[in-house]
């Protein structure tokens, strides 16, 4: 069978420890070259030195990945094109010249990897896949407005995601509640449940002899990101009593970009650590003997619950924390979504080292099976094939 011509459209650098969509393009990248399919890929980026990293990690002419710097624009124009089109100053016009160049060469498949970059296929979207993570209004339910300026930029955001989710027959997202509010956008539109790809192989298993032997909670991820910071102030207004009272012993680390401003109300706790800006997190997730990671809202995939899992990290959490994961409660995570719950999960494995060890195993595993880079790849395969087929 002759190899496919797939074009790839990103946000952000391929890379294996990046942004949440950014490691999992890196998956996508490896697996497709390996599977020998003729890959070329656009990526707008928003720093030089992860696209520094990235012409590293995948070398011509092994690899055809372009990187392209966020445009410097005026204010006023920048704007004008966030009020016609928010989010595509992001693709400069030089990516969406050289785009279009390659796409006229001839192609078979377009890979828009995320919401956004929907708007440079917009020519070609009977050849298209779409890949939508998240939806705002899931997202934004709970969220006050403010403002008229909030107001306003909302319902932009909204009028856009509604605008590409509808363009595009061929959907791809993450879950069955993404899938379900996508129907709704765009009820004609082929959708397919993809669930987000991590390779393990990156992640090593924490072994019982690096395992701290002290009862250590923790969240861990970007304080920047709604769902995090919002399970970090749940875990300290809400949980964190009533474990404290239980364990005595126990202690709580947060760890994160903006940690530091974010939590600063419980800086002073003697029981509390607090970094941010931390070059890697994993030395944090061998030092956690839970993590609790309780989130308000949030749609899609939380990469620090997958990365917990693939560390062997006992994790407690709610449905939205293992949105678009088959986990257990009990098996593979303590799952459930009142404070009560939590706290019950989360003292058990502080305090039965075996339940914990079983857990974590479990968790491993699932995040090998159902989140593993062969078996998501081969989910997009199929849709790549369906997509020829079904193509003129």
């Amino acid at each position: 069978m002759t190899p496919l011509r797939v074009v790839i459209v990103m946000l952000e650098a391929p890379l294996p420890f990046g942004h949440a969509v950014a490691r999992w393009s890196y998956v996508l990248l490896r697996e497709l070259a390996a599977r020998g399919y003729r890959v070329t890929t656009f990526a707008a980026c928003s720093k030089s030195t992860e696209m520094e990293e990235a012409c590293g990690l995948f070398p011509k002419p092994d690899y055809d990945l372009r990187l392209y710097g966020f445009p410097q624009r005026e204010k006023f124009w920048a704007k004008i094109q966030s009020l016609r089109r928010p989010n595509s100053y992001m693709f400069s016009s030089d990516l969406k010249r050289d785009l279009e160049a390659e796409l006229a060469r001839g192609f078979d498949v377009l890979h828009l990897s995320d919401i956004w970059s929907g708007w440079v296929g917009l020519r070609h979207t009977r050849r298209a896949l779409l890949s939508v993570h998240s939806l705002y209004p899931i997202d934004l339910a709970d969220v006050p407005v403010r403002s008229v300026a909030s107001l306003l930029s909302r319902s932009l955001l909204y009028s856009a995601e509604r605008r590409l989710v509808r363009a595009y027959p061929l959907l791809a997202t993450l879950s069955r509640r993404l899938s379900d509010g996508l129907a709704k956008l765009n009820p004609h539109a082929k959708i397919a449940v993809v669930p987000l790809g991590i390779d393990s192989s990156l992640y090593q298993f924490v072994p019982d002899d690096r395992r701290t032997t002290e009862p250590v909670v923790s969240v861990i991820g970007s304080m920047n990101w709604y769902p995090t910071c919002s399970a970090a102030i749940r875990l300290m207004t809400r949980l964190w009593p009533g474990i404290k009272e239980r364990v005595p012993s126990a202690r709580v680390q947060l760890v994160g970009w903006g940690a530091r401003e974010a939590m600063k109300d419980f800086a002073a706790d003697p029981d509390v650590t607090i970094a941010e800006n931390v070059p890697h997190t994993s030395p944090y997730f061998e030092q956690t003997t839970v993590m609790v990671y309780a989130p308000a809202r949030g749609s899609g995939m939380k990469v620090k619950v997958l990365e917990a899992l693939a560390y062997g990290v006992p994790i407690v959490t709610t449905s939205d924390g293992v949105e678009g994961l088959p986990a257990e409660d009990g098996i593979h995570a303590g799952v459930c979504d009142d404070d009560q719950g939590l706290i019950d999960r989360a003292v058990r494995l502080l305090t039965n080292p075996a339940a914990a060890n079983l857990q974590r195993a479990a968790g491993r595993r699932l995040v090998e099976t159902h989140c593993g880079p062969g078996p998501v790849v081969s989910r997009f395969e199929a849709l790549y094939r369906s997509l020829t087929r079904s193509s003129p």
